[in-house]
Order: C-alpha cells, then structure tokens, then sequence
C-alpha cells in the first residue's frame, strides 16, 4: 500500500528542515512553556501550522499538501521531538500521520474531498478512538456500538485517553457493529465533533506531554449518515492491522529524535557544569554512561533506517514494527533517565529542560500498543501462533 512513496533526496530533506525549523523557532518555541503550563496548545496554532506547509506534508497535492515523501512527514516529526515538544510531536503525529492516513487508504472520494484539505489547512483537527475505559488494547472487547438504523448509525459508548480529544473537530471511532464476531466485527466511523450526543469529559492530566490534550468521549445516541463509515462494515480491524506499521513507524521517529536531542542537552551541561574542581564531563561514569546511551540510539537508529526503506517499499511487516516500536521507546526511556541523572539535582526541576524529556518519555512505551503487547505480536510468530 505504501509502495508509492519515493526517497526523499538530501536536498528536499534539507529544504523541509529548514522551513520546519524556522516555523517552529517564530511559532512555537516562544510560547511552549507557557502551553504546557495550560495544559493545551491553543486552537489556533493548527491553521498556524497548516500554513507553514507542516501539516500532513505527504498527502497528494490534489488535496493541498507539498505531495512530499514520507521521510519529509517524518523528519518534521522529529523536529518537534528533537526539541523535547513532545505534546506537540504526539498531537501531529495522531493528526498528519495517523488520522489522515486512514481517510487517504480507506475513505471514499466524498470524504477524501470533504475531509483531507481541511486536515491540510488546520480547519480540522483530527483525532482517533480506540482505546475504552474497560478494555484498554483488547480491541475484541469493544462495548462502543454502532447500529444501523435505515440510513444512519446509532453510536453509543466511550473512549479513554484519547490525545486531540479536546480539540478534535474529526474523530475516527473504532466501534463493534458484529458483537458476536469480536475483533472481526469492528467498523471505522468518521464522526465530527459537532453532532448532537458527541461530548468530551474535561482534560485528562498527565504527568508529561502537557500540552497534547487527552479526554473521554461520549456518544449517546449519536447518529450518523450512512457514508460516516470508514471503509467497509466489520472490516476495521484489518484497517487497524494495515496502519499500525506507519503508527509505531511515528513512535520510533519521536523515540530517536527525542533521545538525539536529550543528548545534545547533556552533552552540553556535563562540558559546562564543574564538580570537585572538574568538568562533569571528565569523569569515567560520565563517559561510560554517554557511550552507553550513544550505542543503544545508533543501534536503534540503523534498525529504523532499514523499517523505513521496507516502509517505503510495502513490506514493512506487523511484527518488524512492533521490533521497532518497543526496542526505540525502551531506548528513550532508559536514555532519559541516564541523561537526567548527569544533571544531579538540576534534572529534577522544571527549569532544566531534561525535566521534560523524561516525562514526556515515559508514555512512549504505552499509547500505540504497550511494551507488552510488543512482546506478544514478536513472540507469537516465533512460537508459530
């Protein structure tokens, strides 16, 4: 399905970068600490953004975007995430990488029309609803329902954690329309926020990531028209299966850019910061712990390289992403830890930078599958499951 993206060369590399730098430096750098003490980016930084060119950068230009190639939607995720804006990074990565994705590969030419220039824009904030307060990653255990009635579904139910949830004016839910098939009897919808019987809860706090809003949503009685769904009726779990490879792709991007840049930050502190007459920097542990964390990011770094080239070619499977996702975000987590524990006690206030790097770590290895759901897609192909 991705077989049609191309490499990006150096040069259209560099001038992405360049533009996503400079966007970020007059757009965001300014006001960040001041979105995460609110606990939500304003609204209006999506059209922001979308004017910049940064927002779903490789959908095709019939629908407004640059038509660039995947590594250039990716690159300006790193970015975000080199700069420890991890709520950022989240929230357009569920928007440009996931949520657009899905309308893209699966909606009809209606809803491609109706829905992708906007995403493009930023007059539309997309979101996606799977997780339930109830089941967590057990999608067979959906109690979100949809019904047909004549030309509408009836929606009703919940969802949890939902990232972009105060904010989303579009969101893809993942509701069972065949309980009795489990798993296989689960259908996409394309709900906008705007309906009656759509509601969200109030902001769920977080210990990291602060400015990426996350709610509950609620659907009672909602009605949809017949061409809200997504696809096919009961066809969402391969859907789900089908997408997951760019999701944890994502995860990845923000795992190393994030640990590039916690890196690039400690590296400058124990080079500055003296103890017992000495440079930080001088002392075996130090070294010991820098190469350490070095090692284990190049390695992860060479493992995404190749993902990304089979990505790009169609064959990145269910299983290399799932390698991928848990080896990447284990790294930067323990990599935040070990870079944070270089700045002694400076790296336990917030007004160290580092501060923020490791908490927004922490839920990379939770949302998008769990590292213990990774062992489980890499374990059951060994053990011929």
């Amino acid at each position: 399905m991705n077989a049609s993206y191309t490499a990006a060369d150096s040069a259209e590399l560099a001038l992405f970068r360049d533009m996503t730098q400079r966007a970020l430096a007059q757009e965001v750098t300014p006001y960040y600490d001041d979105w995460e003490r609110a606990g939500i980016m304003p609204r209006t930084i999506w059209p922001t953004l979308g004017q910049a060119g940064m927002l779903c950068v490789d959908l095709p230009e019939q629908y407004g975007a640059a038509g660039a190639p995947f590594e250039v939607a990716q690159l300006v995720l790193g970015e975000m995430a080199q700069l420890g804006y991890g709520g950022l990074a989240s929230s357009f990565n569920i928007h440009s990488n996931i949520v657009a994705p899905y309308i893209l590969h699966r909606g009809t030419d209606a809803q491609k029309q109706h829905w992708l220039p906007k995403m493009v824009s930023g007059e539309v904030v997309g979101a996606i609803a799977m997780t339930e307060p109830g089941s967590g990653s057990d999608l067979a255990a959906l109690r979100t329902r949809a019904v047909r009635d004549g030309d509408e579904w009836v929606l009703n139910g919940s969802k949890i954690f939902i990232t972009n949830g105060l904010l989303a004016d579009l969101v893809i839910v993942c509701a069972s329309t065949d309980p009795a098939a489990g798993a296989k009897g689960i259908s996409l919808f394309l709900v906008d926020a705007s309906l009656p019987g759509f509601s969200r809860g109030k902001g769920i706090s977080k210990i990291g990531q602060h400015c990426s809003d996350t709610a509950e949503l609620f659907f009672d009685n909602l009605r949809l028209p017949a061409d809200a769904l997504l696809g096919e009726e009961n066809h969402g779990f391969f859907y789900l299966m089908d997408e997951l490879p760019r999701e944890r792709l994502g995860c990845a991007t923000q795992a190393i850019a994030a640990t590039d840049g916690a890196l690039a930050l400690t590296l400058n502190y124990v080079l500055e910061r003296k103890a017992f007459g000495q440079t930080v920097g001088s002392f075996q542990n130090t070294r010991f712990k820098l190469a350490e964390v070095k090692t284990q990011l190049e390695l992860c770094r060479a493992y995404y390289q190749q993902c990304l080239h089979h990505y790009n070619h169609g064959t990145m499977t269910i299983e290399e992403a799932a390698l991928l996702k848990l080896s990447a975000t284990e790294m930067q987590c323990q990599a935040a830890d070990q870079c944070l524990q270089l700045f002694g006690g400076y790296g336990y206030t917030t007004e160290y930078p580092i501060s923020r790097f490791y908490v927004d770590a922490r839920v990379q290895t939770i949302y998008a599958g769990t590292s213990e759901i990774m062992k489980e897609v890499i374990a059951r192909p060994m053990l011929g499951r």
